[in-house]
């Protein structure tokens, strides 16, 4: 009789341990896959993102843009990776819209905010020999009349006007979560995708740098480009972009040939001129190439099925 108690509570022991142990693999392996090279990729994209609103908001125009296009390498390399070790998984698609949202997403809508506030203060005479220092004095002008009131320069309709930029934030918003759940969107993109639309952006900043000179900005800078207004139109329009069913071409080549890729060739010959003949401003240009061109495939397409 004891013989057999004793064997009862040795196999209970037994059971006991190795379910333990099973506990315990499972909650490593878990961890394993809650912290794979993928997702830590997805976090460094996240911190990218971060990092271009601080310095944006610190005044630093010149370095901003830069942690957005270290944020699009390491979205590029979070995919890449996992498809390369098969580490798909459900977390992983999670974790990759929540930084895209902060990346691409609310770091694009507070450029344009500041974008915007410099823009305002355009046509008046520069203090600073530094763009630096001279965008971070319009950013506090403007926090000051937004708090205090008793500018000159941001008054009325133009002490508002800055917010139309949070349009980009809100729609990416809808544009991520849409692109989550929609299943045609395997092999192209339905509507502009957030990482073009930021760079598209982002050029905007970059150009405030490089064309800054205590002598003042180039005429059509102040006239049209960094117009105020203009700029509010362009979020909207842009913003628009995100959430349309627009189809944009697939700029994967599933083969060298001429037939069937006409377009992307033609979209690459183009936008290899854009970078050589324009310089900063290639890169949104190049964006817009790629809504005019799918937006005339999509004609082309329609007129032959009629």
């Amino acid at each position: 009789m004891e013989a057999k108690i004793a064997s009862i509570i040795s196999v209970d022991f037994n059971l006991y341990v190795n379910l333990k142990l099973f506990a315990l693999f499972r909650s490593m392996n878990e961890r394993v896959s809650l912290f794979n090279l993928p997702n830590i990729l997805t976090a460094c994209n996240m911190l990218s993102g971060v990092l271009a609103i601080l310095f944006v908001l610190l005044g630093r125009l010149d370095w901003a843009p830069w942690f957005i296009f270290l944020g699009a390498i390491f979205d590029w390399l979070d995919g890449f990776t996992a498809r390369m070790l098969k580490q798909f998984s459900e977390l992983g698609k999670q974790l990759d819209s929540l930084a895209d949202m902060i990346t691409f997403g609310l770091a694009p809508g507070i450029f344009m905010m500041v974008v915007i506030i410099v823009a305002i203060d355009l046509g008046n005479p520069i203090l600073s020999e530094n763009f630096n220092d001279y965008a971070a004095y319009s950013v506090n002008n403007w926090k000051n009349a937004l708090l205090y009131g008793g500018s000159k320069v941001y008054t009325g309709f133009y002490l508002w006007l800055p917010f139309t930029a949070l349009f980009i934030p809100v729609l990416s918003l809808f544009r991520l979560a849409k692109f989550n759940i929609d299943t045609r969107q395997s092999e192209s993109f339905l509507g502009l995708p957030t990482p073009a639309n930021t760079l598209f952006f982002t050029t905007f900043v970059l150009a405030l740098s490089f064309y800054f000179s205590k002598d003042g900005y180039p005429s059509y800078f102040v006239t049209f480009l960094y117009e105020p207004i203009f700029l509010s139109v362009i979020i909207l329009l842009m913003s628009y972009f995100l959430v349309t069913e627009i189809p944009l071409f697939a700029l994967k080549l599933k083969s060298f040939a001429w037939k069937g890729n006409e377009i992307r060739y033609i979209f690459i010959l183009i936008s290899i001129i854009l970078i050589f003949s324009t310089g900063v401003w290639s890169i949104a240009l190049i964006v817009f190439l790629y809504l005019i061109l799918s937006i005339f495939s999509n004609q082309n397409r329609t007129n032959k099925k009629d």
